[in-house]
């Protein structure tokens, strides 16, 4: 039995994808679009929307840049006012390596706004509509998606900044279940391992396991069609790293400079 109502009818569901220009964002978007949903897509790129929108038609796109609280909530109200809103889907992120030996504050900064409180405004803008949802539609499918990373389980060299802000968002997840699972929200927090993505492109090593972004979207609908709370991929990956954090640290940090050569 999953944690959250089960969804393999998309039809009359609309779904809300904040980051979906590129990605796991966009390919979800896509397969979603393919089985029926009303699926909105936003981002800053208002050019990637717009194709999305020719090549999806039916869907909508609504620009919009995550780290500004006022304009989440604007795009919010008018998306819930004229269309609705079941789910939502917080996919937008940002992603440059660093090591504490190169600390550079600005970019700290920019993931916390980008991957964290971006997280937070769509929250705040959301949950009100959501739980009056579910006082008047007892189906259990109003539900909100975190996605985080594999590299939110525990610390990685490279990682500094953007570690940091995924371990934030699986805590929020876990905790947001906690407090909404008895209102009649659905919460769940995926945790993808490498995708082929603009963020991963920047990475100059190997990377293992490696998906595409229509893999990556199959396994989250997969995930949502169970009722996962954890949506975690590919699991021969995920599994060891979710293992590795269970090691104590004299063991989890050289095991992980052997493994990652940092």
């Amino acid at each position: 039995m999953g944690f959250n109502t089960g969804v393999t009818d998309w039809r009359g569901l609309t779904v809300w994808l904040v980051g979906a220009s590129t990605g796991i964002g966009r390919a979800t978007a896509s397969a979603l679009h393919a089985r029926g949903a009303k699926v909105v897509v936003s981002a800053r790129n208002q050019a990637a929307l717009d194709a999305f929108v020719a090549q999806h038609p039916g869907a909508i796109a609504l620009r919009l840049d995550a780290s500004n609280p006022a304009a989440v909530a604007a795009a919010a109200s008018s998306l819930i006012a004229q269309h609705g809103l079941d789910r939502v889907m917080y996919c937008a992120g940002h992603y440059a390596e660093q090591r504490a030996t190169a600390y550079n504050l600005a970019e700290m900064v920019k993931h916390q706004q980008v991957n964290y409180l971006g997280a937070l405004y769509l929250l705040d803008a959301v949950l009100p509509h959501l739980l009056a949802r579910a006082k008047t539609r007892a189906d259990g499918l109003g539900h909100i998606s975190l996605v985080s990373s594999v590299a939110g389980f525990s610390g990685l060299p490279k990682s500094l900044a953007y570690g940091p802000t995924k371990a934030a968002l699986i805590n929020l997840a876990e905790t947001l279940y906690m407090d909404l699972q008895d209102a009649g929200v659905g919460v769940s927090v995926i945790n993808p391992g490498f995708v082929e993505t603009p963020l991963t492109a920047q990475n100059d090593f190997k990377m293992p396991a490696l998906l595409t972004p229509e893999q990556a979207a199959s396994a989250i609908l997969q995930g949502w069609a169970d009722g996962d709370f954890d949506i975690h991929f590919p699991k021969r990956f995920t599994r060891w790293l979710k293992f590795m954090r269970l090691l104590p640290y004299r063991l989890y940090f050289p095991l992980t400079r052997k493994f990652t050569g940092l």
